[in-house]
This record gives structure tokens, C-alpha cells and sequence, in this order.
């Protein structure tokens, strides 16, 4: 599936939820990600190179975590992020399969998640363990005809109409993590 993604980093977590209930957008029950970044060999920030995640996602505690390996891709020319998943049934061995093919972890990312949408189009709140205060994240799908330009101004136009006091963020949360990431 191909995508449109944008993310800021909220200035007023409160506000903003506020501001989101108010044209009855209501995000859900808080739950748990754990992602594990995989890159290959010769992985070069900015050069199109895929990045394979395992993701562990717990939405209750009484309930079984879900496994899931996700094919991310961010064209830098077009702007366009191609995404694929897959559930696992068995993590151990879908990391050794991952680690056979020769990709390395990269990074790690926990994140309290809760999330919302409006007709295709879903909405995270964030909050990344080990970096201060929150973010929101919109993700569009791309149809065949859109623009992808026009989809992505109309995301940024959306989220900066609700809240304008907020800082606009281009790199993955791993990157933010991690000072010495080489962009």
C-alpha cells in the first residue's frame, strides 16, 4: 500500500486532544508498540532502501500480543511511503529469517499509542519512550490519480487548521532517538 505521511510534535499535548474532540475526532484506549528496525548491510539513510519492523502491539493486558512484520519504504523523490504487513505467528523465527537475509537491527522504538480516523485516513497520538512529549501522525492512503503533493498539503492543511502552534517532523521516530543517527 502506498501512503502519504505527516507528523509534528505537538506543543500542547491537552490542547490539541481538546481542539480533536471538538470536530468529534476521539481517539481510542492507549495501547503498546514495540517496533525493531531492520535495515540491510548497506543501508543508507536517504537512498530508498527498505527497512523491515517487528512490531509487538498490546491493546489489553488480559489479551495475547500481536506480531507483526512490516516492509517500509519512503521514496524520496515522491514522497510517497510503501508499506506492507504481514501478522507472525512466531517472532524468534521471523527475526532469524530477517537476520539470514542479511539485515541489522538499526534501532528500537517503544510508543504508548492511541488512534483515531476519518474515512480512510488514520490519525496516531504518540508518545515515544525515551523522547519528551507527543506527536501526531496522519497517514492517507494513495489512490491511483491522487497528487501526491495535493494529498500531502491537504493532510498539513487539515492539522494545521485544527492547531497551528505545532513543529512538523520529517524523520522516522528512530532517528529522533538516536543524536548520532547519520541523516
Amino acid at each position: 500500500m502506498k501512503k502519504v505521511v505527516v507528523k509534528y510534535k505537538l506543543k500542547n499535548h491537552d490542547d490539541f486532544e481538546t481542539k480533536m474532540n471538538e470536530v468529534d475526532v476521539d481517539f481510542g484506549s492507549m495501547y503498546w508498540q514495540h517496533d525493531r528496525i531492520y535495515v540491510p548491510k548497506n543501508y543508507k539513510p536517504g537512498a530508498n532502501f527498505p527497512r523491515l519492523v517487528m512490531r509487538t502491539e498490546m491493546k489489553a493486558i488480559d489479551r495475547p500480543a500481536r506480531y507483526e512484520l512490516i516492509l517500509k519504504r519512503h521514496i524520496v523523490d515522491s514522497g510517497a511511503d510503501i508499506v506492507d504487513a504481514t501478522v507472525v505467528r512466531d517472532y524468534v523465527e521471523a527475526v532469524n529469517i530477517i537476520q539470514q537475509l542479511g539485515f541489522k537491527q538499526l534501532a528500537e522504538v517503544s510508543k504508548k499509542r492511541r488512534s483515531s480516523s476519518i474515512g480512510e485516513t488514520m490519525i496516531y497520538l504518540d508518545s515515544v519512550d525515551g523522547v519528551p512529549g507527543y506527536y501526531i501522525k496522519m497517514e492517507a492512503p494513495i489512490k491511483e490519480n491522487d497528487k501526491i503533493d495535493s494529498l500531502r498539503t491537504d493532510l498539513v492543511e487539515t492539522l494545521e487548521s485544527i492547531d497551528d502552534q505545532n513543529t512538523r517532523v520529517e524523520e522516522p521516530y528512530f532517528v529522533t532517538l538516536n543524536d548520532n543517527f547519520d541523516k
